[in-house]
C-alpha cells in the first residue's frame, strides 16, 4: 500500500513526497483487477461472466420497472417493505452458503498489513459495493422507494432510502462474513456451500406453498400484518421511511430514518469489533492440532456392524455419508426432498401416499455411481478384492449401508403422508412399493456403477461430474431409472390395483410382503450379477473414477 513519505525525509534527499491514496479508492481498483484478473486467460470464464452480467442487467431492468409499476396500488407499499426485508435477508445468509463466491469476503488475508479496523471497514465497505450483487441490489431498491415516493417529501426519502437500503445489505453481508471467518474457510464451511442446493429447494417449496395459501385467504391483504411487522425491522426501514413520508406520517418517517441509520451504526460496529478480534487472535486450527488426539475407537454403534469386511465397509460407506462434503451433500439433499415433496403436496390438498416412495427412489440413485466417491483413493478397496466373492461382499456392504438408513426413512416418510392424507388403507401398499423400487434401485445402481463409473471432482461445490464424463452419468442414472421401473413392474400392477380399489382391504396388506420380498431378490440379483463384472474391471473402475 502507498503512504505518504515524511516531509523531512523528502527535504533532506532532495524528493517530492508522493500523495497518499485514500484507503477506500485503493480497495476498489483491487477489487477492480481482481475482477480482470479473474477474467485473463479462459474464454469460457469470460462469456460466462458477460452472459451473466447482461442477464443481471437485464433483470434488474425488468425488476425495477415491475416494481416502479406498482406505484399508485394499494398494497404497493406491503410489497416493497417485504421486498427489501427478503433483499437484507438475502444478503445476511449469503456469505454462510457461498464462501467463495467472493475472494474479499476473508479479510483475514489483509493480518499481516498495519492496518486500523475503522479505515479497513470503510475500505472494505466501499469494495463490496463493486460488482453485480449490488448493482442488482441498487436497481430493485430504486424500483422499491419509486413505487411509494409520493410528493417531494417522498421523492426526499427515496433519495436517502435506495442508498440505505445497499449499505444494510451489503454491511450485514460483510459483517456475518466476518464473523464467521473461520467458519466459513473449514471443512464445515465448505459444507455449507454444498448444501446451498437444498436450501434453495427447499426456499422454492417453502415460497411455492406460501403463494398459493396466500392467495386463497384474499391476496396480498393477507400480508398487512406482516408488513406492520416488518417495516420497523431495518434494513427495511429505509423502504418503509419512504412510503411513510409519502402519506405525509412525518413523525413515522423520521423515526424509521433514525431506526435505519442506528442500525446501521451498530452493524458497522460489530463488524469493526468483529475484525478486530480476527485480526488479534490465533487460528484456532493450529490450536487443535496441538490438542491431543480423540480415541477413535470401534464402539458405540459400530459395535453392532458384523466383523470382517462387510462391517469395514458399511462403517466406511456411512463415514463418507458423514465426512465427504459432496456425499454429505447428496444424502441430504435426497432425505430432504424426499420428504418435502410428499408433506407439501399433502399439505397443499393434492397429495397421495404413494409420493412417499419418491423418498426411497431419491436414495436409491445414491448407487448409480457408487465408486465415485472414493475418487483415486478407491484403489485400495481394489487391492482388497481379488474374485467375485470379495466384489460381491463389497457390493452388497455399499447396499446395506444405503439401507440402514432409507428402509426405516421409507417407514417414516410414508407414515407421515398417510397421516397428512388420511389414507391409512393404503399405506401398506405404498410402502411395499417403496421397499420394492429401493430393491430394484439397488440391483440395477450395483449394474450402473459397474458398467458406467465415472469421478465426482472434489473442488467445485456444484461440479459433480469430470469434464467428458457426463455421457456416462446419464446413461447410468436414465438407463437405472428406466430398468428399476421395468423390474419393479409386479409390484406397480398390484398397488394400481390397490389404489383404484374402492376396498384395498386384504390385497394392500398383501402388496406388502410382496414388495419387500420382491425388491430383496431383485437387490440380490444384481449384486450377483454386478459382482463378476467389478472384479474384471477393477482397472477401468478405478481410471474413471480417478479423473476428477
Amino acid at each position: 500500500m502507498s503512504t505518504a513519505t515524511a516531509p523531512g525525509t523528502a527535504a533532506a534527499t532532495g524528493t517530492t513526497a508522493a500523495p497518499a491514496v485514500p484507503l477506500a479508492a485503493l480497495f476498489v481498483r483491487l477489487k477492480l483487477s481482481l475482477m480482470r484478473n479473474g477474467l485473463k486467460g479462459s474464454s469460457k470464464r469470460k462469456a460466462a461472466w458477460i452472459s451473466s452480467l447482461v442477464l443481471s442487467l437485464l433483470v434488474s431492468a425488468f425488476a425495477t420497472l415491475g416494481l416502479a409499476m406498482l406505484r399508485g396500488h394499494t398494497h404497493a407499499g406491503t410489497v416493497v417493505v417485504l421486498m427489501g426485508a427478503i433483499l437484507a435477508l438475502s444478503w445476511t445468509v449469503m456469505p454462510l452458503f457461498f464462501p467463495t463466491g467472493d475472494e474479499t469476503l476473508d479479510p483475514s488475508r489483509l493480518v499481516m498489513l498495519p492496518l486500523r479496523p475503522r479505515p479497513l471497514v470503510r475500505a472494505l465497505l466501499a469494495s463490496s459495493l463493486v460488482g453485480m450483487g449490488p448493482l442488482f441490489t441498487l436497481c430493485l431498491a430504486i424500483g422499491s422507494v419509486a413505487a411509494v415516493a409520493h410528493g417531494a417529501a417522498g421523492v426526499v426519502a427515496a433519495v436517502l432510502g435506495a442508498p440505505l437500503l445497499l449499505l444494510g445489505c451489503v454491511a450485514l453481508a460483510r459483517a456475518v462474513a466476518t464473523a464467521n471467518v473461520r467458519l466459513l474457510t473449514s471443512r464445515k464451511g465448505r459444507d455449507l456451500a454444498v448444501l446451498s442446493g437444498l436450501l434453495i429447494a427447499i426456499g422454492a417449496q417453502v415460497a411455492n406453498f406460501a403463494g398459493q395459501r396466500l392467495f386463497q385467504q384474499g391476496g396480498l391483504s393477507a400480508l398487512e400484518p406482516v408488513e406492520a411487522v416488518v417495516r420497523w425491522l431495518p434494513p427495511a426501514t429505509a423502504v418503509g421511511m419512504v412510503d411513510s413520508a409519502g402519506r405525509g406520517a412525518y413523525a413515522e418517517a423520521a423515526a424509521q430514518l433514525a431506526l435505519t441509520l442506528a442500525a446501521l451504526a451498530g452493524v458497522l460496529w460489530f463488524w469493526e469489533r468483529s475484525l478486530t478480534k480476527l485480526m488479534v487472535s490465533p487460528d484456532g486450527s493450529t490450536l487443535a492440532a496441538a490438542a491431543p488426539e480423540k480415541d477413535r475407537g470401534t464402539g458405540g454403534a459400530w459395535s453392532f456392524l458384523p466383523d470382517g469386511r462387510t462391517g469395514a465397509a458399511v462403517q466406511r460407506a456411512l463415514r463418507y455419508a458423514v465426512r465427504d462434503p459432496k456425499t454429505k451433500s447428496a444424502w441430504v439433499s435426497a432425505l430432504a426432498i424426499g420428504l418435502i415433496i410428499p408433506v407439501f403436496n399433502a399439505l397443499q390438498g393434492s397429495g397421495s401416499v404413494y409420493l412417499a416412495c419418491f423418498g426411497a427412489g431419491m436414495l436409491g440413485m445414491q448407487t448409480y455411481n457408487q465408486f465415485g466417491q472414493d475418487t483415486s483413493a478407491f484403489w485400495m478397496v481394489a487391492q482388497t478384492i481379488s474374485s467375485p466373492r470379495d466384489a460381491y461382499v463389497e457390493l452388497r456392504a455399499r447396499a446395506g449401508a444405503l439401507a440402514l438408513v432409507t428402509v426405516p426413512y421409507t417407514v417414516l416418510v410414508t407414515s407421515v403422508t398417510a397421516a397428512l392424507v388420511g389414507d391409512w388403507a393404503q399405506f401398506p401398499a405404498a410402502l411395499g412399493l417403496g421397499l420394492g423400487l429401493l430393491g430394484a434401485m439397488l440391483c440395477t445402481g450395483a449394474l450402473a456403477s459397474a458398467r458406467f463409473p465415472y469421478s465426482i471432482p472434489t473442488d467445485g461445490a456444484f461440479k459433480n461430474v469430470a469434464p467428458g464424463q457426463a455421457g456416462l452419468a446419464w446413461m447410468g442414472i436414465f438407463g437405472g431409472m428406466f430398468a428399476s421401473a421395468v423390474i419393479s413392474a409386479p409390484v406397480i400392477v398390484m398397488a394400481v390395483f390397490v389404489s383404484l380399489s374402492d376396498d384395498p382391504g386384504s390385497l394392500a396388506w398383501l402388496t406388502l410382503p410382496v414388495g419387500v420380498v420382491w425388491g430383496a431378490l431383485a437387490a440380490w440379483a444384481g449384486l450377483r450379477l454386478a459382482a463378476p463384472m467389478v472384479s474384471r474391471k477393477l482397472p477401468e473402475i478405478l481410471a474413471a473414477v480417478s479423473k476428477g
